[in-house]
């Protein structure tokens, strides 16, 4: 089985975004399969859903695809539409990104230009939050260690506590929950 065409390309795409509209309308997986379905004994609506799920097996006159295959399929389609479309957002974020980087990058040079010439401290310290800002949106600044320690430094005792105790600690911190 080669490449679907363009048409084919389209109507598969259609069939995925039927198919996440109607999860997120709350409805289930095999209603779904069967209200995209090829075959039109299978298909809820009884007609032949184009390049709907099982068409292979219609186009050759076979028997329709089971249940459990029709929901199958069906999982994968939303599935594959939801990736599609993180990536879409993912390359819109990019994008964004890249943006705010230029904006940030002019107001920088303005900012910069009047603290080095002008002597401003204002602008200095416009000019130290952009890169500020800059720097967070692309990720430059370096991840902050954090060490967690018990009392003078040394080890976190942990212990396993029971649900009563948990409960008889809580009291003790606020008593208003009881």
């Amino acid at each position: 089985m080669g490449r679907p065409d363009k048409a084919a390309r389209a109507a598969i795409a259609r069939r995925r975004s039927d198919a996440i509209d109607l999860r997120l309308a709350g409805v289930d997986w095999l209603t779904i399969a069967r209200k995209l379905a090829a075959d039109p004994a299978a298909n809820s609506d009884g007609i032949a859903y184009p390049q709907g799920y099982g068409i292979e097996r219609y186009r050759k006159k076979q028997d329709a695809p089971s249940d459990e295959a029709l929901i199958h399929a069906a999982c994968r389609d939303v599935r594959a539409a939801l990736a599609d479309r993180r990536a879409e957002l993912n390359d819109d974020v990019d994008e964004l990104r890249a943006l705010e980087a230029d904006r940030l990058d002019r107001l920088f040079f303005v900012a910069y230009k009047r603290a080095v010439r002008d002597q401003d401290l204002a602008a200095v310290d416009r000019t130290l939050r952009i890169m500020e800002r800059r720097a967070r949106l692309l990720g430059l600044d370096m991840p902050t260690k954090t060490e967690v320690s018990g009392p003078q430094g040394g080890p976190v005792q942990v212990e396993n506590v029971t649900t009563d105790e948990l409960d008889a600690l809580i009291d003790l911190t606020d008593p208003g929950t009881a």
